[in-house]
């Protein structure tokens, strides 16, 4: 079942959608303790599984370099270089930004 394959803790250097070489590839490091990483990225991997997008993952935990990217939530997804979202939001919240940035992208 598809649902198991994307429904995952994503693993540190993973591409989301790896053989889908025609999608955009996002380039997303994920912010915070293993714990709230780890369930935001398994949430996100359920929430973008129909879109048409590649997201390389990075982790990192170090609290000193997330307070230098001037970071203060935790966990939080930086895409692309930019803070992305903060907190552990809901599956809604990160399809629906994952929506809007893909409609961007097509303009």
């Amino acid at each position: 079942m598809m649902m198991s394959d994307v429904c995952h803790v994503m693993l540190q250097g993973e591409i989301f959608n790896a053989d889908r070489q025609e999608y955009p590839l996002f380039d997303a490091v994920l912010y915070g303790d293993r714990v709230s990483t780890s369930k935001f990225s398994k949430r996100l991997g359920c929430a973008v599984k129909h879109l048409p997008l590649r997201i390389k993952f990075t982790y990192e935990h170090d609290t000193y370099k997330a307070v230098e990217q001037g970071i203060s939530v935790d966990p939080t997804l930086i895409v692309d270089g930019e803070i992305f979202l903060e907190g552990l939001v809901q599956a809604e919240v990160i399809t629906k930004a994952f929506e809007k940035v893909l409609s961007q992208k097509k303009k």
